[in-house]
């Protein structure tokens, strides 16, 4: 549970009020995504950022103000004008922030929402930001299969809940713009879908000095991590404390479990780094026919060459090797376990949002994602 919601549950739960705002939608060099959140008490403390420091001071007055008059409001900042100093985003972006007064009683579905998140299921909370004024701020909690609260008009309701799911399932946040005819309004409306989906999972096979080194890393870039290791005086939780499963028992074996009870998808990471083939060689046959967001293995030049030899005399074709990254991790010349896993954390950011890696000085465009 991320540390707004936190706030937000303890705050409602003493029968606060509390400022809450959201990043709505972004453009060019914004600092954080859409769903981004900082929550304000009424003791003016803060907790969050929308911004990473560009906008709070001037937000925080505005989250103020909604506090007190119970008005919510869609406001943009960016860097145009004289007010780019004042209250701007001087890293060149622009940011749409949804700020609204949050009360338990103006909340029903929280309970929903909290239980959701707590047992680790997939919820989004579909808030309306613009549209006729009887339904601005109107709340949907949507799971997979159910639905709590409304946006004013079942039209609307069927509308967003449908667009708001193809959200969850890729684990994003972001704003819907439904049409008059959607949603049964004279003018568009628009709503911010804001989702808490489980974490991404990073399985790393091969219980060794860069598997413990990785799993620090992804949990801080907020992997749920698993080492698994056929060898059980490796694989124990004493030497992998970051991790929160260690498994033992034979890479490609664990693989299939988890494939028959339904818990890898386009989000799972994996990572062999045994480079032994007894251990390699089955799980990546595994882990190549799968829908999977990536799978990489370590290895030298010639372990990868012989690797691949390996798995097409064990049938893998071509195009399911071409979506293997061996050897893993981005050119970053390191050698110590911790480098190397530096190396391979950066592959697995550069590969989440669409990116080469290589030299931000040496490159164009969009920083950001």
């Amino acid at each position: 549970m991320d540390e707004v919601l936190a706030e937000l549950l303890r705050r409602c739960d003493d029968g606060d009020a509390v400022a809450l705002a959201t990043v709505v939608e972004t453009w060019r060099s914004a600092p954080h995504p859409a769903g981004a959140a900082m929550l304000v008490g009424p003791d003016g403390s803060v907790t969050g950022s929308v911004s990473g420091g560009c906008v709070e001071a001037a937000l925080h007055e505005s989250c103020q103000e909604a506090l007190r008059t119970g008005r919510p409001a869609l406001l943009r900042f960016g860097v145009t004008g004289r007010d780019a100093f004042a209250a701007g985003l001087t890293c060149g972006g622009t940011i749409d922030v949804y700020v609204e007064r949050v009360t338990s009683a103006g909340f029903p579905e929280l309970a929903v929402l909290a239980e959701a998140v707590r047992s680790g299921a997939a919820v989004a909370v579909l808030t309306c930001v613009r549209g006729p004024a009887g339904r601005l701020g109107r709340r949907i909690v949507a799971g997979p299969d159910d639905h709590h609260g409304t946006l004013g008009d079942t039209r609307l309701d069927e509308a967003a809940v449908t667009a708001g799911r193809r959200l969850l399932a890729e684990g994003r946040s972001g704003p819907l713009r439904l049409p008059p005819d959607d949603c049964g309004a004279a003018d568009q409306v628009t709503v911010l879908v804001r989702s808490y989906a489980p974490p991404p999972r990073l399985i790393v096979f091969g219980a060794i000095d860069v598997a413990a080194e990785l799993a620090r890393i992804g949990v801080v870039l907020g992997y749920r991590v698993t080492v698994c290791d056929a060898r059980p005086v490796f694989a124990t939780a004493r030497r992998f404390p970051q991790a929160q499963e260690v498994v033992v028992d034979w890479p490609h074996r664990y693989l299939a479990a988890e494939v028959a009870a339904g818990r890898l998808n386009e989000r799972t990471a994996v990572c062999v780094l045994t480079h032994d083939a007894k251990f390699d060689v089955p799980a990546l046959r595994l882990a190549l026919d799968l829908e999977l967001g990536f799978v990489g293995a370590m290895g030298s030049r010639r372990t990868h060459h012989d690797r691949l030899g390996r798995l097409r005399e064990a049938g893998v074709t071509e195009a399911a090797l071409a979506r293997l990254s061996s050897p893993v991790g981005l050119d970053l010349g390191g050698r110590s376990a911790a480098e190397t896993a530096v190396s391979i954390a950066a592959e697995l950011v550069a590969v989440r949002n669409g990116r080469r890696g290589g030299r931000l000085r040496d490159a164009t465009g969009s920083i950001h994602g």
